[in-house]
Protein backbone atom coordinates (compact mmCIF):
# COMPACT_ATOMS: atom_id res chain seq x y z
CA UNK A 1 0.00 0.00 0.00
CA UNK A 2 1.41 3.41 -0.98
CA UNK A 3 0.32 6.89 0.05
CA UNK A 4 0.73 10.09 -1.95
CA UNK A 5 0.72 12.44 1.05
CA UNK A 6 2.44 12.28 4.44
CA UNK A 7 0.13 11.13 7.21
CA UNK A 8 -0.91 13.71 9.79
CA UNK A 9 -2.90 12.98 12.93
CA UNK A 10 -3.99 9.80 14.62
CA UNK A 11 -7.21 9.41 12.61
CA UNK A 12 -5.24 9.38 9.36
CA UNK A 13 -2.76 6.89 10.80
CA UNK A 14 -5.61 4.62 11.89
CA UNK A 15 -6.98 4.64 8.34
CA UNK A 16 -3.55 3.87 6.92
CA UNK A 17 -3.05 0.95 9.30
CA UNK A 18 -6.56 -0.31 8.62
CA UNK A 19 -5.72 -0.30 4.93
CA UNK A 20 -2.69 -2.46 5.66
CA UNK A 21 -4.76 -4.79 7.83
CA UNK A 22 -7.34 -5.16 5.09
CA UNK A 23 -4.58 -6.74 3.01
CA UNK A 24 -4.78 -9.77 5.29
CA UNK A 25 -2.22 -12.03 6.91
CA UNK A 26 0.90 -12.90 4.94
CA UNK A 27 3.22 -15.49 6.42
CA UNK A 28 6.98 -15.34 6.01
CA UNK A 29 9.92 -13.50 7.52
CA UNK A 30 11.50 -12.13 4.33
CA UNK A 31 9.46 -8.90 4.27
CA UNK A 32 10.19 -8.34 7.95
CA UNK A 33 13.91 -8.87 7.43
CA UNK A 34 13.92 -6.30 4.63
CA UNK A 35 11.97 -3.76 6.68
CA UNK A 36 14.08 -4.29 9.77
CA UNK A 37 17.32 -3.91 7.82
CA UNK A 38 16.10 -0.54 6.48
CA UNK A 39 15.55 0.73 10.04
CA UNK A 40 18.83 -0.53 11.48
CA UNK A 41 17.83 -3.95 12.83
CA UNK A 42 16.57 -2.66 16.18
CA UNK A 43 15.61 -6.20 17.24
CA UNK A 44 19.33 -6.89 17.79
CA UNK A 45 19.75 -4.05 20.30
CA UNK A 46 17.66 -5.45 23.16
CA UNK A 47 18.03 -9.00 24.58
CA UNK A 48 14.72 -10.86 24.39
CA UNK A 49 12.69 -13.90 25.29
CA UNK A 50 10.58 -15.23 22.39
CA UNK A 51 7.28 -16.88 23.35
CA UNK A 52 5.01 -19.08 21.21
CA UNK A 53 2.15 -21.45 22.04
CA UNK A 54 -1.46 -22.28 21.32
CA UNK A 55 -2.65 -21.07 24.71
CA UNK A 56 -0.92 -19.32 27.57
CA UNK A 57 1.71 -17.47 25.56
CA UNK A 58 0.31 -14.07 26.53
CA UNK A 59 0.15 -14.96 30.22
CA UNK A 60 3.66 -16.46 30.15
CA UNK A 61 4.95 -13.34 28.38
CA UNK A 62 3.36 -11.10 31.02
CA UNK A 63 4.84 -13.22 33.81
CA UNK A 64 8.35 -13.12 32.38
CA UNK A 65 8.08 -9.37 31.86
CA UNK A 66 6.95 -8.91 35.47
CA UNK A 67 9.85 -10.99 36.77
CA UNK A 68 12.34 -9.02 34.67
CA UNK A 69 10.93 -5.66 35.80
CA UNK A 70 11.05 -6.68 39.46
CA UNK A 71 14.65 -7.80 38.82
CA UNK A 72 15.54 -4.23 37.88
CA UNK A 73 15.33 -4.41 34.09
CA UNK A 74 13.70 -1.81 31.87
CA UNK A 75 11.31 -4.01 29.97
CA UNK A 76 9.66 -4.11 26.60
CA UNK A 77 6.57 -6.26 26.07
CA UNK A 78 5.12 -6.99 22.62
CA UNK A 79 1.84 -8.93 22.45
CA UNK A 80 -1.14 -9.26 20.13
CA UNK A 81 -3.96 -8.69 19.57
CA UNK A 82 -4.84 -5.75 21.78
CA UNK A 83 -7.94 -5.82 23.98
CA UNK A 84 -9.12 -2.22 23.61
CA UNK A 85 -6.39 0.14 22.38
CA UNK A 86 -3.77 -0.46 19.69
CA UNK A 87 -0.98 0.87 21.90
CA UNK A 88 -1.48 -2.03 24.33
CA UNK A 89 0.53 -4.19 21.94
CA UNK A 90 3.78 -2.30 22.57
CA UNK A 91 4.61 -1.51 26.20
CA UNK A 92 7.71 -0.25 28.00
CA UNK A 93 7.62 -0.97 31.73
CA UNK A 94 3.92 -1.76 31.07
CA UNK A 95 3.19 1.73 29.69
CA UNK A 96 1.31 1.56 26.40
CA UNK A 97 2.56 3.09 23.17
CA UNK A 98 0.79 6.47 22.96
CA UNK A 99 -1.19 7.84 20.03
CA UNK A 100 1.49 10.43 19.35
CA UNK A 101 4.19 7.77 19.34
CA UNK A 102 2.17 5.63 16.93
CA UNK A 103 1.75 8.63 14.63
CA UNK A 104 5.48 9.36 14.71
CA UNK A 105 6.42 5.75 14.02
CA UNK A 106 4.03 5.45 11.10
CA UNK A 107 5.28 8.72 9.65
CA UNK A 108 8.81 7.31 9.83
CA UNK A 109 7.91 3.89 8.48
CA UNK A 110 5.49 4.87 5.71
CA UNK A 111 8.07 6.16 3.22
CA UNK A 112 10.26 3.12 3.87
CA UNK A 113 7.31 0.81 3.25
CA UNK A 114 6.42 2.73 0.09
CA UNK A 115 9.98 2.41 -1.17
CA UNK A 116 10.02 -1.34 -0.54
CA UNK A 117 6.73 -1.72 -2.41
CA UNK A 118 8.00 0.38 -5.33
CA UNK A 119 11.20 -1.63 -5.63
CA UNK A 120 9.39 -4.96 -5.62
CA UNK A 121 5.64 -5.09 -5.94
CA UNK A 122 2.46 -4.64 -3.89
CA UNK A 123 3.01 -8.00 -2.22
CA UNK A 124 6.47 -7.00 -1.05
CA UNK A 125 5.28 -4.16 1.17
CA UNK A 126 5.03 -4.67 4.95
CA UNK A 127 1.77 -5.97 6.42
CA UNK A 128 -0.10 -4.45 9.35
CA UNK A 129 1.45 -6.94 11.78
CA UNK A 130 4.92 -6.30 10.37
CA UNK A 131 4.38 -2.57 10.87
CA UNK A 132 3.45 -3.15 14.50
CA UNK A 133 6.41 -5.48 15.00
CA UNK A 134 8.77 -2.83 13.62
CA UNK A 135 7.23 -0.26 15.99
CA UNK A 136 7.88 -2.59 18.93
CA UNK A 137 11.52 -3.20 18.05
CA UNK A 138 12.12 0.52 17.48
CA UNK A 139 10.36 1.56 20.69
CA UNK A 140 12.30 -0.88 22.84
CA UNK A 141 15.62 0.21 21.35
CA UNK A 142 14.89 3.95 21.52
CA UNK A 143 13.61 3.75 25.09
CA UNK A 144 16.75 1.96 26.24
CA UNK A 145 15.08 -1.26 27.30
CA UNK A 146 17.49 -3.75 28.81
CA UNK A 147 15.26 -6.78 28.20
CA UNK A 148 12.15 -7.55 26.17
CA UNK A 149 9.55 -10.26 25.82
CA UNK A 150 8.28 -10.87 22.29
CA UNK A 151 5.09 -12.86 21.82
CA UNK A 152 4.61 -14.67 18.52
CA UNK A 153 1.60 -13.44 16.56
CA UNK A 154 0.62 -16.72 14.91
CA UNK A 155 2.50 -20.00 14.63
CA UNK A 156 6.19 -19.31 14.90
CA UNK A 157 8.33 -20.45 11.98
CA UNK A 158 6.86 -17.94 9.53
CA UNK A 159 5.81 -15.27 12.01
CA UNK A 160 7.22 -11.76 11.56
CA UNK A 161 8.69 -11.82 15.07
CA UNK A 162 10.90 -14.76 14.14
CA UNK A 163 13.80 -12.54 13.09
CA UNK A 164 14.93 -12.28 16.71
CA UNK A 165 17.82 -14.20 18.25
CA UNK A 166 16.45 -14.74 21.75
CA UNK A 167 18.25 -15.57 24.94
CA UNK A 168 15.56 -18.19 25.54
CA UNK A 169 12.69 -19.52 23.42
CA UNK A 170 9.44 -20.63 25.07
CA UNK A 171 6.58 -22.78 23.76
CA UNK A 172 3.80 -22.62 26.33
CA UNK A 173 1.40 -25.23 24.94
CA UNK A 174 0.29 -27.05 21.80
CA UNK A 175 -3.35 -27.56 20.83
CA UNK A 176 -5.62 -27.66 17.80
CA UNK A 177 -6.14 -24.07 16.69
CA UNK A 178 -5.57 -22.10 13.47
CA UNK A 179 -5.45 -25.48 11.76
CA UNK A 180 -6.15 -23.96 8.35
CA UNK A 181 -2.83 -22.12 8.63
CA UNK A 182 -0.67 -24.31 10.84
CA UNK A 183 -1.75 -27.86 10.01
CA UNK A 184 -4.36 -30.33 11.14
CA UNK A 185 -2.27 -32.51 13.46
CA UNK A 186 -0.55 -31.77 16.75
CA UNK A 187 2.76 -32.75 15.18
CA UNK A 188 2.33 -30.26 12.34
CA UNK A 189 1.31 -27.44 14.68
CA UNK A 190 4.22 -28.23 17.02
CA UNK A 191 6.58 -28.14 14.06
CA UNK A 192 5.41 -24.66 13.12
CA UNK A 193 5.77 -23.34 16.66
CA UNK A 194 9.17 -25.01 17.08
CA UNK A 195 10.30 -22.82 14.22
CA UNK A 196 11.27 -20.23 16.85
CA UNK A 197 13.94 -22.55 18.29
CA UNK A 198 17.35 -21.07 17.45
CA UNK A 199 20.75 -22.71 17.13
CA UNK A 200 22.25 -23.41 20.54
CA UNK A 201 19.66 -21.36 22.43
CA UNK A 202 17.64 -23.09 25.18
CA UNK A 203 13.92 -23.74 24.73
CA UNK A 204 11.37 -24.12 27.52
CA UNK A 205 8.25 -26.19 26.93
CA UNK A 206 5.05 -26.19 28.96
CA UNK A 207 2.65 -29.08 29.49
CA UNK A 208 1.61 -30.51 26.12
CA UNK A 209 0.60 -33.77 24.39
CA UNK A 210 3.42 -36.34 23.94
CA UNK A 211 3.34 -36.21 20.14
CA UNK A 212 3.77 -32.43 20.20
CA UNK A 213 6.61 -32.63 22.71
CA UNK A 214 8.40 -35.28 20.63
CA UNK A 215 8.26 -33.04 17.57
CA UNK A 216 9.71 -30.07 19.44
CA UNK A 217 12.46 -32.20 21.00
CA UNK A 218 13.43 -33.57 17.59
CA UNK A 219 13.71 -30.09 16.08
CA UNK A 220 15.59 -28.77 19.11
CA UNK A 221 18.09 -31.64 18.87
CA UNK A 222 18.77 -30.80 15.22
CA UNK A 223 19.56 -27.22 16.27
CA UNK A 224 21.67 -28.11 19.28
CA UNK A 225 19.16 -26.51 21.63
CA UNK A 226 18.63 -27.93 25.09
CA UNK A 227 15.00 -28.51 26.07
CA UNK A 228 13.76 -27.62 29.56
CA UNK A 229 10.42 -29.23 30.37
CA UNK A 230 7.91 -28.06 32.96
CA UNK A 231 6.82 -31.62 33.55
CA UNK A 232 10.38 -32.80 34.15
CA UNK A 233 11.15 -30.01 36.60
CA UNK A 234 7.83 -29.75 38.44
CA UNK A 235 6.12 -33.11 37.94
CA UNK A 236 2.38 -33.73 37.70
CA UNK A 237 1.17 -32.51 41.10
CA UNK A 238 -0.05 -28.93 40.72
CA UNK A 239 0.54 -28.37 44.43
CA UNK A 240 4.25 -28.21 43.70
CA UNK A 241 3.96 -25.56 41.01
CA UNK A 242 4.76 -21.85 41.54
CA UNK A 243 1.94 -19.57 42.66
CA UNK A 244 0.81 -16.44 40.86
CA UNK A 245 -1.85 -13.83 41.47
CA UNK A 246 -3.62 -14.96 38.27
CA UNK A 247 -6.33 -17.49 39.11
CA UNK A 248 -6.65 -21.03 37.81
CA UNK A 249 -4.51 -24.17 37.81
CA UNK A 250 -3.43 -23.50 34.24
CA UNK A 251 -1.87 -20.22 35.37
CA UNK A 252 0.32 -22.21 37.73
CA UNK A 253 1.46 -24.26 34.72
CA UNK A 254 2.20 -20.98 32.97
CA UNK A 255 3.99 -19.71 36.07
CA UNK A 256 6.24 -22.77 36.04
CA UNK A 257 7.04 -22.16 32.37
CA UNK A 258 7.86 -18.51 33.08
CA UNK A 259 9.97 -19.46 36.09
CA UNK A 260 12.19 -21.83 34.11
CA UNK A 261 12.60 -19.29 31.30
CA UNK A 262 13.53 -16.49 33.72
CA UNK A 263 16.04 -18.66 35.53
CA UNK A 264 17.78 -19.45 32.23
CA UNK A 265 18.42 -15.79 31.46
CA UNK A 266 21.97 -14.41 31.76
CA UNK A 267 23.10 -13.58 35.29
CA UNK A 268 23.45 -9.89 34.37
CA UNK A 269 19.66 -9.61 34.25
CA UNK A 270 19.52 -10.04 38.01
CA UNK A 271 16.84 -12.73 38.20
CA UNK A 272 16.70 -14.33 41.66
CA UNK A 273 14.37 -16.68 43.47
CA UNK A 274 12.90 -13.67 45.25
CA UNK A 275 12.34 -11.65 42.07
CA UNK A 276 10.64 -14.67 40.49
CA UNK A 277 8.25 -14.95 43.43
CA UNK A 278 7.60 -11.21 43.52
CA UNK A 279 7.14 -10.98 39.76
CA UNK A 280 4.67 -13.84 39.64
CA UNK A 281 2.75 -12.27 42.52
CA UNK A 282 2.35 -8.97 40.70
CA UNK A 283 1.34 -9.98 37.18
CA UNK A 284 -1.29 -7.84 35.47
CA UNK A 285 -2.91 -9.65 32.54
CA UNK A 286 -6.63 -8.89 32.12
CA UNK A 287 -9.20 -11.15 30.52
CA UNK A 288 -7.70 -14.44 31.73
CA UNK A 289 -10.12 -15.84 34.32
CA UNK A 290 -10.20 -12.30 35.67
CA UNK A 291 -12.35 -11.98 38.78
CA UNK A 292 -14.26 -8.74 39.29
CA UNK A 293 -17.61 -7.45 40.59
CA UNK A 294 -20.40 -5.58 38.84
CA UNK A 295 -22.75 -3.95 41.33
CA UNK A 296 -21.88 -6.67 43.83
CA UNK A 297 -22.28 -9.51 41.32
CA UNK A 298 -19.33 -11.88 40.99
CA UNK A 299 -18.09 -11.73 37.38
CA UNK A 300 -15.35 -13.51 35.47
CA UNK A 301 -13.79 -12.43 32.19
CA UNK A 302 -11.97 -15.23 30.40
CA UNK A 303 -10.66 -15.54 26.85
CA UNK A 304 -10.89 -19.32 26.55
CA UNK A 305 -11.24 -19.21 22.80
CA UNK A 306 -10.32 -22.68 21.46
CA UNK A 307 -10.72 -26.39 22.29
CA UNK A 308 -7.68 -26.55 24.56
CA UNK A 309 -8.88 -23.43 26.37
CA UNK A 310 -12.35 -24.93 26.68
CA UNK A 311 -10.87 -27.80 28.69
CA UNK A 312 -9.37 -25.29 31.12
CA UNK A 313 -12.69 -23.42 31.24
CA UNK A 314 -14.45 -26.67 32.15
CA UNK A 315 -12.18 -27.12 35.17
CA UNK A 316 -12.55 -23.48 36.22
CA UNK A 317 -16.34 -23.63 36.02
CA UNK A 318 -16.39 -26.83 38.08
CA UNK A 319 -14.34 -25.10 40.78
CA UNK A 320 -16.55 -22.02 40.56
CA UNK A 321 -19.74 -24.02 41.10
CA UNK A 322 -18.23 -25.67 44.16
CA UNK A 323 -16.97 -22.34 45.48
CA UNK A 324 -20.16 -20.31 45.08
CA UNK A 325 -23.05 -22.82 44.97
CA UNK A 326 -24.81 -20.25 42.80
CA UNK A 327 -26.25 -20.37 39.27
CA UNK A 328 -23.83 -19.43 36.49
CA UNK A 329 -24.88 -17.32 33.53
CA UNK A 330 -22.61 -17.58 30.50
CA UNK A 331 -21.98 -14.85 27.91
CA UNK A 332 -20.13 -16.15 24.87
CA UNK A 333 -18.97 -15.19 21.40
CA UNK A 334 -16.45 -17.00 19.21
CA UNK A 335 -14.66 -16.99 15.87
CA UNK A 336 -15.22 -20.24 13.99
CA UNK A 337 -17.32 -23.34 14.56
CA UNK A 338 -14.54 -25.53 16.00
CA UNK A 339 -13.87 -23.02 18.75
CA UNK A 340 -17.54 -22.23 19.36
CA UNK A 341 -18.55 -25.89 19.59
CA UNK A 342 -16.01 -26.69 22.30
CA UNK A 343 -16.95 -23.63 24.35
CA UNK A 344 -20.70 -24.15 24.08
CA UNK A 345 -20.42 -27.78 25.12
CA UNK A 346 -18.64 -26.68 28.30
CA UNK A 347 -21.07 -23.84 29.03
CA UNK A 348 -24.03 -26.20 28.52
CA UNK A 349 -22.65 -28.40 31.33
CA UNK A 350 -22.34 -25.61 33.86
CA UNK A 351 -24.62 -22.69 33.01
CA UNK A 352 -28.29 -22.11 33.72
CA UNK A 353 -28.59 -19.56 30.89
CA UNK A 354 -26.42 -18.75 27.89
CA UNK A 355 -26.29 -15.33 26.27
CA UNK A 356 -24.88 -15.19 22.76
CA UNK A 357 -22.98 -12.05 21.73
CA UNK A 358 -21.32 -11.71 18.33
CA UNK A 359 -18.00 -9.76 18.37
CA UNK A 360 -17.64 -7.00 15.81
CA UNK A 361 -15.23 -9.03 13.69
CA UNK A 362 -15.70 -10.36 10.19
CA UNK A 363 -14.72 -13.89 11.24
CA UNK A 364 -17.16 -14.03 14.16
CA UNK A 365 -19.69 -16.86 14.32
CA UNK A 366 -23.26 -15.65 13.78
CA UNK A 367 -26.20 -16.18 16.13
CA UNK A 368 -27.52 -18.92 13.85
CA UNK A 369 -24.16 -20.69 13.79
CA UNK A 370 -23.79 -20.48 17.56
CA UNK A 371 -27.32 -21.70 18.24
CA UNK A 372 -26.79 -24.73 16.01
CA UNK A 373 -23.80 -25.77 18.12
CA UNK A 374 -25.52 -25.72 21.50
CA UNK A 375 -25.93 -29.36 22.65
CA UNK A 376 -29.49 -30.67 22.46
CA UNK A 377 -29.11 -31.82 26.07
CA UNK A 378 -28.99 -28.20 27.28
CA UNK A 379 -32.29 -27.38 29.00
CA UNK A 380 -31.52 -23.79 29.97
CA UNK A 381 -32.48 -20.61 28.22
CA UNK A 382 -30.57 -19.13 25.28
CA UNK A 383 -30.66 -15.42 24.48
CA UNK A 384 -29.36 -13.32 21.63
CA UNK A 385 -27.85 -10.05 22.77
CA UNK A 386 -25.07 -7.51 22.25
CA UNK A 387 -22.24 -6.21 24.39
CA UNK A 388 -23.96 -2.83 24.52
CA UNK A 389 -27.22 -4.36 25.78
CA UNK A 390 -25.50 -6.67 28.25
CA UNK A 391 -23.22 -4.00 29.71
CA UNK A 392 -25.13 -0.69 29.54
CA UNK A 393 -22.77 1.00 31.99
CA UNK A 394 -19.38 0.42 33.58
CA UNK A 395 -20.90 -1.16 36.68
CA UNK A 396 -23.86 -3.18 35.44
CA UNK A 397 -24.78 -6.30 33.52
CA UNK A 398 -28.32 -7.12 32.36
CA UNK A 399 -27.75 -10.88 32.06
CA UNK A 400 -29.28 -13.12 34.70
CA UNK A 401 -30.45 -12.14 38.16
CA UNK A 402 -28.84 -10.42 41.16
CA UNK A 403 -27.61 -13.66 42.75
CA UNK A 404 -26.17 -15.22 39.59
CA UNK A 405 -22.47 -15.49 38.77
CA UNK A 406 -21.56 -14.02 35.37
CA UNK A 407 -18.92 -15.62 33.16
CA UNK A 408 -17.93 -13.88 29.93
CA UNK A 409 -15.86 -16.19 27.73
CA UNK A 410 -14.75 -16.95 24.22
CA UNK A 411 -13.06 -14.69 21.73
CA UNK A 412 -10.47 -12.25 23.00
CA UNK A 413 -12.22 -9.73 20.74
CA UNK A 414 -15.44 -10.15 22.73
CA UNK A 415 -13.48 -9.68 25.95
CA UNK A 416 -11.96 -6.50 24.55
CA UNK A 417 -15.38 -5.07 23.74
CA UNK A 418 -16.62 -5.88 27.24
CA UNK A 419 -13.56 -4.35 28.90
CA UNK A 420 -14.05 -1.25 26.79
CA UNK A 421 -17.52 -0.89 28.37
CA UNK A 422 -16.39 -1.69 31.92
CA UNK A 423 -13.20 0.36 31.83
CA UNK A 424 -13.92 3.48 29.73
CA UNK A 425 -10.71 5.04 31.05
CA UNK A 426 -8.89 2.84 28.55
CA UNK A 427 -10.23 5.09 25.80
CA UNK A 428 -12.36 4.35 22.73
CA UNK A 429 -12.04 0.82 21.42
CA UNK A 430 -10.08 0.14 18.26
CA UNK A 431 -11.83 -3.01 17.11
CA UNK A 432 -11.11 -2.37 13.45
CA UNK A 433 -7.42 -2.80 14.18
CA UNK A 434 -7.87 -5.67 16.60
CA UNK A 435 -7.95 -8.77 14.42
CA UNK A 436 -4.45 -10.30 14.14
Amino acid sequence: MTSELPLAGYAAVQEYLFGLKAGGVKFGVDRMRVLSARIGNPENKVPCVHVAGTNGKGSVSAMIESILRVSGQKTGLYTSPHLVRLGERVQVDRVNLSESEIVAFVQDLQPIADAISSEGGPGDGPTFFEFMTAMAFLQFARKGCTASVIEVGLGGRLDATNIVEPEVSVISSIGMDHCEMLGDTLEAIAGEKAGIVKEGRPVVIGRMPPEAESTIRRIAALRGSRVYSVREQFGEDIAGYPRTNLEGDYQRWNAATATIAAELLPRRMGVSAESVRAGLGAVDWPGRWQRTELAGRLTFLDSSHNPEGAGVLDANLSHLRQETRRPIVGIVGALGSMRAKALLEVLAKHCRDIYLAVPHQSRASTFVELEALIPSSFKGRVFRSTVEELFPSRSSCTAGGPSDVIVVTGSIYLLGEVLGRLEPQRGPGEGRLQDF
